[in-house]
């Protein structure tokens, strides 16, 4: 087991959990308490819950990743594109909308998760790995 990746996937697996629970009520809700046409709302809602499937659905990949080495690096560098194009786009539009990084600091938690993913990548004799899967 590559227990860079797995710690990955740990910190994404917490990440979507962070994102239902207290993003659903301090960012959806309000969201969709706002006066706005009907169709926005539908959009508000497919964009949010998306957005919960993929972060479900990377932390399987990392897991994934984790335990077998078969498509371990394909897995893992899919899931640090999306995060670090997440981290870019929190880092952009955190700055050009209220000029600070720190509104919106998810960029933080995407930046690391792809930070111990890239670990997980390194060559076998450079990284803790408990099996030969």
């Amino acid at each position: 087991m590559n227990l860079w990746l797995l710690s990955a996937a740990a910190l994404s697996l917490v990440t979507t959990g962070v994102h239902v629970v207290a993003g659903g009520p301090d960012v959806h809700d309000p969201l969709l308490a706002l006066d706005m046409p009907p169709i926005l709302k539908v959009y508000v809602s497919l964009l949010w819950h998306a957005s919960s499937a993929v972060l479900a659905v990377n932390s399987i990949a990392l897991l994934w990743a984790s335990i077998r080495r078969r498509h371990r690096e394909a897995l893992a560098a899919a899931v640090m594109a999306q995060y670090l194009a997440y981290a870019g786009l929190f880092m952009g539009y955190g700055l050009a909308y209220v000029g600070s990084l720190w509104q919106a600091p998810q960029w933080v938690v995407f930046l690391l998760i792809s930070a111990l993913a890239l670990l997980g990548l390194r060559p076998a004799h450079s990284r803790p790995d408990t099996s030969a899967a």
